[in-house]
């Protein structure tokens, strides 16, 4: 159709919707904070229950952020930092670990210098060295 035939108000294609959302990406990763494989409990932010790498969507990364944390978890995975596969016997055995140090963080507060004397016979036997 010619310009001076068409009908008033109408343009040729509809007006479509962008389906993009145009929204700035709200950045999990602080200034301060490096990505580097030896932080393992920041890069575990980034990791599935089931130890799959969370997505972009997901996460919220910008493409070079993602690349890096990516590349920083499969380099932690190989140097044994973190597991390949999370499964339930490895979240027990990080259980048993944190309540392991935290009873030993509680005999070390009960065990003060001050606190011992010198007339009670437990406390007379010579300690042993920690080597």
């Amino acid at each position: 159709m010619e310009k001076s035939k068409r009908p008033l108000g109408k343009s040729r294609q509809p007006f479509r919707k962008s389906k993009r959302s145009f929204r700035k990406p709200l950045p999990p990763i602080k200034s301060g904070e490096r990505i580097d494989y030896s932080n393992i409990p920041f890069l575990l932010r980034f990791v599935s229950e089931q130890g799959k790498i969370l997505s972009r969507q997901v996460t919220r990364l910008t493409l070079k952020q993602q690349r890096e944390i990516t590349i920083a978890i499969k380099r932690a995975r190989i140097a044994a930092f973190v597991p390949f596969v999370m499964n339930e016997q490895q979240d027990k055995i990080k259980e048993a670990e944190a309540l392991r140090k935290k009873e030993e963080a509680l005999r070390k507060k009960e065990e003060t210098p001050s606190e011992k004397k010198e007339g009670d016979p437990e406390n007379d036997w010579p300690q042993k060295q920690k080597k």
